[in-house]
């Protein structure tokens, strides 16, 4: 992958984490493949993501576990960003608060933010927008991520 004069390197990380690791992954290939990153740096990832009727429950919003797998995907994403890893660690715990919906062919911002990443435990916040008039419109869900991150750092070359 070519360096871009805009792109950060945490951004060019984060493409290079969905470009791979995505595809290994059944349940994040099936739901966020379409997923484009727009801005990433240490700490903050923002995607957009296009929905579709695989995204959606009986009532034709959003689904609950979708928007809990995109908490999931996206802290993991804010905590890569902080310093380059590869892995992200494991989930201690999720919290998901669903404050509006969102339908098929609608289009979603994900916001990541890595609160703190330390020795064993990582703390993240996720907010879903709905994209309005192509800008960041109502929230549709906002979430908060634990992972044990011990042993995912990058290791030091020595």
């Amino acid at each position: 992958m070519a360096a871009s004069p805009n792109k950060t390197p945490q951004h060019l990380h984060i493409e290079k984490l969905v470009q791979t690791k995505l595809p290994g992954s059944p349940i994040y290939a099936f739901l966020l493949s379409p997923v484009q990153i727009l801005h990433a740096e240490k700490g903050h990832v923002v995607a957009r993501l296009p929905l579709s009727q695989n995204h959606m429950n009986s009532g034709g919003s959003i689904h609950g576990s979708v928007s809990a797998t995109i908490v999931d995907w996206m802290g993991g994403m804010a905590i890569s960003s902080w310093d380059l890893r590869d892995k992200s660690g494991v989930s201690i715990d999720i919290h998901v608060t669903y404050q509006s919906g969102a339908k098929s062919g609608d289009e979603i911002e994900i916001e990541g933010i890595a609160e703190k990443v330390g020795g064993s435990l990582a703390f993240t916040k996720v907010n879903i927008f709905k994209v309005e008039d192509g800008k960041r419109g109502r929230v549709v869900v906002t979430g908060t991520h634990t992972k044990f991150v011990k042993g995912s750092e990058p290791q030091k070359v020595e």
